[in-house]
Formats: structure tokens, C-alpha cells, sequence
């Protein structure tokens, strides 16, 4: 939103109006090293293999392939994947002014039609050089992603987007997401409280409180992403592009009884109307 030529008004002029740092506007990012690009794909890797490897362990076997590494290394490139172990902690977390975290409300709960229970999450696409994250949002029932966005930074704008574009196939009882602070803030909240929609959060470190997401990136991780690399943003957009269109209407799922997530979901949405219709004869009678 600057205009660097311009002698009217000054950059400093600019840069407060636009409340910037004036040095920033000058500043050049380092990109990653190759290296540390490879690198972060092999632990992302070994994550969705074993994700309850810590820093630690992580380190070691990462070691014993070969890499010269040491667990400070580690510990921040797992910061900027944004992956952590997966194991029971005890909650001490603090959260941030104005971030108000919520109970797990699905532990014991079934799930047996759509738009009971939606839930998104964040992950890491590595690319030819650099990397970008993605986001999605999946319907529990069918399995059918509602919707997804790729991002070159983990700023709460593309998840909020991604939220949004997903109620145009209706609203759910209940929304699921981890304690990241994308999620926590009251911006993201009050989206989902606005339309009476009840939240409910991972507790902290429990891979299995947000299991269908975990399975929806091995999916595309595994018969997408690592398949392939990406030479820019635009190739990893028409690529993931063609494959959510695949795993939403051609890929069949075992657990759907090998139909595809939006005839499942298709048909749960029919069957909801018919209930409905059904409730409202027999209240009427």
C-alpha cells in the first residue's frame, strides 16, 4: 500500500497513516536456506509419520540420517511448521489477553449427521522453494471438506475466510479447532457465536481430539503434496485444487462405505430436510 516514488505525501507520512515502522518498509526477508527447506520437509514428514515425537527425539533421529543438527534447530523449525508433540500435558497455558479458551465438548459424543460437528486446522505445504500453510474446513459426518485456502503466512485472515466460505453450505452445531491462537481470538469467535454456534477446542497436546483433520492431511499429504514439488504458489493451488475436487467427489472412503464424501454428505442434507418436514407435519396434525 506504499508507494516508494512518491515525494507526496513523505513515506514517513505513509508510514504513519498506515501505522508501519518506517524501517520495515525497507527491510528485505531471508528466505530459508535450501537446506533448512529440506530439512523442515523431513520433519514435517516424520511428524505425520510419528507425531509424538518431541524436539528431542526428533533431533535423534533426525541424526541418524545424517543431518548435522541440534535440538535448538529443531525446536524452531518446529515452531515455524507450527507442529508440537502430541501427548497428554498438564493445561497451564495462559492464554492471551482477550483469548477465552474453550472446553472439548465431543469426548463420548456420536456423531451421526452432517453439520453436527465441523472442524478446521492449519498445515505445512512445502514447495521447490519455500513453503506455504493450508487451511481447511471438514464436515465430520460425510468427511467433506466445506472449504480450504493456502497462505504464505499464519496470520488469522485466511482462516477467517476459509471459516466464511464454508457457511455457505449451512451452519454446524458444533465447531472443533485447537488452541492456536488463530482460533482463540475473540475475531474468529465471535464469528461462530454470531450464529448461536457452540465451540469446542482440542484439549492441549491430544492429537486424537481433532482426529478427522489428521486424517484428511495424511490423505492429502500422503497422495498429493509429498508426491510432488510445488514450483510456486500458483502450481500448489492448482494442484491441491484438483485434488480436494478428487477427494470430494471421485475418492471413495472405506469408512463411508466406500462413497465419496459429498454423496455422503449430499444424502445427509436430504435426510435432514425429510426429518424436518416430517416434524413439522406431525407437530401440525
Amino acid at each position: 500500500m506504499t508507494d516508494t516514488d512518491s515525494a507526496s505525501p513523505s513515506m514517513r507520512r505513509q508510514c504513519e497513516l498506515l501505522d508501519l515502522c518506517r524501517s520495515s518498509i525497507y527491510y528485505d526477508p531471508i528466505p530459508e536456506s535450501e537446506e533448512n527447506l529440506l530439512l523442515m520437509k523431513e520433519i514435517d514428514r516424520l511428524h505425520l509419520e510419528y507425531p509424538f515425537y518431541g524436539k528431542r527425539r526428533m533431533t535423534a533421529v533426525l541424526r541418524k540420517a545424517d543431518w548435522g543438527i541440534n535440538v535448538k534447530r529443531v525446536r524452531r523449525l518446529m515452531l515455524l511448521l507450527g507442529i508440537e508433540a502430541f501427548y497428554p500435558k498438564p493445561n497451564t497455558t495462559v492464554a492471551g489477553e482477550g483469548h477465552k479458551k474453550y472446553p472439548y465438548l465431543l469426548r463420548g459424543v456420536t456423531i451421526d449427521r452432517v453439520n453436527q460437528v465441523w472442524s478446521t486446522d492449519i498445515t505445512y505445504v512445502p514447495m521447490h522453494r519455500g513453503y506455504l500453510y493450508l487451511t481447511a474446513v471438514i464436515d465430520w459426518y460425510s468427511r467433506y471438506v466445506l472449504a480450504w485456502k493456502l497462505s504464505n503466512s499464519l496470520e488469522m485472515k485466511f482462516c477467517i475466510d476459509t471459516l466464511l466460505r464454508s457457511f455457505e453450505y449451512g451452519l454446524p452445531e458444533i465447531f472443533n479447532t485447537d488452541q492456536g491462537v488463530q482460533y482463540t481470538s475473540s475475531v474468529f469467535t465471535e464469528e461462530l457465536k454470531s450464529r448461536g454456534i457452540s465451540i469446542s477446542m482440542d484439549g492441549k497436546g491430544r492429537a486424537l481430539d481433532n482426529i478427522f483433520v489428521e486424517r484428511l492431511w495424511r490423505s492429502v499429504k500422503q497422495e498429493e503434496i509429498y508426491l510432488k514439488s510445488y514450483e510456486s504458489g500458483i502450481d500448489a493451488y492448482e494442484n491441491l485444487a484438483h485434488y480436494f475436487e478428487f477427494y470430494n467427489n471421485e475418492r471413495p472412503h472405506q469408512s463411508l462405505g466406500y462413497r465419496t464424501p459429498r454423496e455422503f454428505f449430499l444424502e445427509g442434507i436430504a435426510l435432514r430436510k425429510e426429518e424436518k418436514y416430517s416434524s413439522r407435519v406431525e407437530n401440525a396434525i
